[in-house]
């Protein structure tokens, strides 16, 4: 496979998370209006908006009453990612995961450490429950006070602050302390995704009988453990998990790996 082939889905999300905080910068610098606010709650071309599922929640876990064009938001995105393109926000959209991916490249260059942390995947919705919990405590969203996600868009459109020091700590405890840590492991926004993504239509494919065992597509996968039947079945990677980044198809020299709608 050539050198171009083997990052041309990462090239194109780069693309497209760089163009998302473009059009934010752009909204407050330049007054364009095709993405106003920010990724917990977005308004497109004024018209309709978009909300995330876990931002929501909180909210309405703290008593606060939603508005219809909120709730309609939710419902769209839940739609878009439950049903087709699964857990794709955390690879394709979400600014984090250029933090993040970066560590894990540096990682299999030999740079950051090699003994990691060992944290279970699920600590992930555990978080999540925590988050909901200590927002019914505290009275507001208690994730949305520390959540990365919200500090580099406002830092691409404000200047970054403390929200440049969090996603140095998120970049070195990937790098250091636990491989692939916060997306991974950590991350409750990344986890509400995984839950509803378990039957999307767009998946990873396995064609056993092209694959050589190389384990190639182990290497640069961030959750590992959705390639379990990798070298031994053909079948979908039907795990909720799965971020459809396509760096195992990327990698794969077999061509065993492909998407597959349905």
């Amino acid at each position: 496979m050539s050198k171009i082939g083997n990052y041309k889905f990462l090239v194109l999300r780069r693309i497209v998370q760089i163009c998302i905080l473009l059009l934010f910068w752009g909204t407050n610098h330049f007054g364009w209006t095709v993405l106003k606010g920010n990724l917990s709650s977005a308004k497109v071309l004024d018209r309709f908006y978009l909300a995330d599922p876990f931002a929501v929640l909180q909210i309405l876990a703290t008593g606060t009453i939603v508005s219809f064009d909120i709730i309609i938001g939710v419902v769209i995105v839940v739609i878009f990612y439950g049903l087709f393109v699964g857990r794709s926000f955390c690879s394709w959209v979400c600014p984090v995961n250029i933090v993040t991916d970066m560590a894990a490249y540096l990682r299999r260059k030999g740079l950051g450490g090699n003994k990691y942390l060992k944290l279970t995947r699920s600590a992930r919705y555990y978080i999540i429950i925590l988050s909901l919990i200590m927002t019914v405590i505290l009275g507001v969203a208690a994730y949305e006070i520390i959540n990365p996600i919200g500090f580099v868009v406002r830092g691409v459109v404000f200047g970054f602050g403390i929200g440049g020091t969090l996603l140095l700590v998120i970049f070195l405890f990937d790098l250091l302390v636990l491989k692939n840590g916060f997306c991974g492991h950590l991350c409750p926004v990344g986890g509400l995704y995984s839950l509803i993504s378990r039957y999307r239509l767009l998946k990873v494919r396995l064609d056993n009988d092209k694959c050589s065992s190389c384990m190639d597509c182990k290497v640069v996968c961030p959750e590992v453990q959705v390639l379990g039947i990798v070298g031994k079945k053909s079948g979908n990677i039907s795990q909720g998990e799965c971020t459809n980044c396509g760096r195992c198809i990327e990698v794969c020299e077999d061509k065993a790996l492909r998407f597959k709608l349905f």
